[in-house]
């Protein structure tokens, strides 16, 4: 039985996000909707919420339907309050003495510890904050859930925990996801929505299978397409023919087999469907200038330390070498990104760092969580100017070619979205044109079409890089090479597999 059912739904901003979409929702449904940053997901979420009206279309739902939707920010509202109370917040009034309870069942069934439950949440990580937005709505009991880029923030174990949390959710509860986390989505959908501005289509399929039904069916679709038109001008040039040879004779017979032909070739044009083409979000393109060095950066058992002199990990001797895609595996704390932070500093001023020697000739394209490389208070158009010294209407093509719009040049870098923002940190690597990539979560903040094309440049240039990521299908398409940091060591392993289980068997 439907509990949703979308009828022609449309919504137009300044171009049409989606249209003409029908689509019903009914117990049991894992819904996926996938399409690139800006394209509607949010939108269609805010729609079923009934907190936005449609341009177009209908929406109907079972009688008395409660809806919990979790979007992506946390509202300042509740930033200053705890963890505990942002969910008890969210009960009625009414019941709020009554049905405490509910509170901490909810907050177990997330394995929230005690400890963390009396934090503010302003001081609470972005994964955190995350799972405290779930519990707020879950607290509710809702008919049906919405979440939006859930696992925005999460680590690899959180990702695992929200994904065992998920399955493990009453079958009758619909859930609707809108994300780009690819592996995330083969694990807790069965049905996937491509939204798109002409006809959306949907596959009783997790992600990666309905990508490759919806790929197979794109080129069908082009073949019909080319094929219909390739008949349609057959018929227009026998049409002129005749044409030709009825004027010539006079003939009324030619004269309306003529016209026959023309409107037989226009029917064709008139129905033939176009192969759907994204509309780009902005190139991603990456360099390699190469070198002649073997080996790029050693590490003599280099110490990994806290702000404050504690040891995380020793390295024991490594070798980061030409073409290799070093992937660092472990969970959150164990000290990736302070390793990452050591080797760039080493790269910036060779010497300064113990037991991390670096080829000289080795140049750095570096990119952080929080894109730091990129100033928040400057313009793109000023930046890309003033850093590579390049014209203005240079900077300007590059920028729009990297998915920053005219309009978008010389406002601030942190008005940008987090999609557009990411962009354009590949861009400016680009025009560094390093031979070795340092990369902290690149994949943060980009939809699938950008991570994939951030995949095909590196393999298409083999990057050298070290990089961490809890992105499983970026890691799984990139990495060459993997090593795992766990007990205060960093050893190399054969594949990331062992480590994902680990995580998710610690989870359930």
């Amino acid at each position: 039985m439907a509990l949703i059912s979308l009828k022609s739904l449309g919504v137009t901003m300044s171009a049409p996000l989606f249209s003409n979409l029908d689509l019903t929702i009914g117990a049991g449904d894992r819904l996926g909707i996938v399409a690139a940053n800006g394209r509607g997901k949010s939108t269609l979420l805010k729609c079923l919420a009934g907190e936005l009206d449609a341009t177009a279309g209908d929406i109907t739902k079972s009688r008395g339907l409660r809806v919990g939707h979790v979007e992506q920010s946390v509202p300042e509202a509740l930033l200053g309050r705890s963890f505990h109370d942002v969910v008890a917040d969210a009960l009625p009034p009414e019941q709020r003495d009554s049905e405490l309870w509910r509170v901490d069942v909810v907050l177990d069934s997330l394995d929230v510890p005690e400890e963390m439950r009396g934090r503010p949440m302003r001081a609470l990580s972005g994964g955190w904050q995350r799972l405290a937005l779930i519990a707020r709505v879950w607290v509710t009991d809702p008919d049906v859930l919405l979440l939006d880029e859930p696992t925005n923030h999460l680590d690899l174990a959180k990702i695992g925990q929200l994904e065992t949390w998920l399955n493990g959710l009453p079958r009758e509860v619909p859930v609707i996801i809108a994300s780009h986390d690819r592996a995330f989505l083969d694990a807790t959908t069965n049905r996937t929505l491509f939204l798109r501005p002409e006809e959306s289509p949907v596959f009783s399929l997790p992600y990666s299978r309905a990508r490759q039904a919806l790929d197979e069916a794109d080129a069908s679709t082009a073949r019909k397409f080319e094929r219909d038109m390739k008949i349609a001008q057959q018929l227009r040039r026998q049409a002129a023919k005749l044409n030709n040879i009825g004027i010539n004779s006079g003939s009324d017979l030619l004269t309306v087999k003529t016209r026959q032909l023309k409107q037989r070739a226009e029917k064709l044009e008139d129905a033939a469907v176009a192969a759907h083409r994204e509309r780009s979000a902005g190139a991603i393109r990456l360099a390699n200038r190469g070198t002649h060095a073997k080996v790029l950066v050693t590490l003599d058992d280099a110490a990994v330390e806290t702000p404050d002199g504690a040891l995380l990990f020793r390295s024991g001797k490594r070798h980061i070498c030409q073409d290799d895609r070093i992937v660092l595996l472990g969970r959150n704390g164990v000290g990736k990104s302070r390793f990452i932070s050591m080797i760039r500093a080493a790269i910036a001023d060779p010497g300064t760092v113990r037991n991390i020697k670096v080829t000289p000739s080795t140049v750095l394209g570096y990119s952080d969580q929080a894109l730091s490389g990129i100033g928040a208070d400057d313009t793109p158009l000023a930046m890309v100017s003033r850093r590579f010294e390049v014209g203005e209407p240079r900077a300007r093509s590059l920028l729009a070619g990297a998915g920053v719009a005219i309009e978008m040049q010389e406002k601030k870098i942190g008005a940008l979205s987090g999609g557009q923002r990411s962009r354009l940190m590949m861009l400016v690597l680009r025009l560094i044109n390093p031979n070795f990539y340092l990369l902290d979560e690149p994949t943060n903040h980009l939809d699938i079409d950008g991570q994939e094309a951030l995949e095909d440049e590196l393999l298409k240039h083999q990057a050298s890089c070290l990089l961490a990521s809890h992105d499983r299908s970026f890691i799984r398409a990139v990495g060459n090479r993997f090593w795992l940091i766990e007990k205060r060591r960093l050893t190399e392993v054969d594949s990331p597999e062992n480590f994902f289980r680990s995580v998710a068997e610690t989870e359930r």
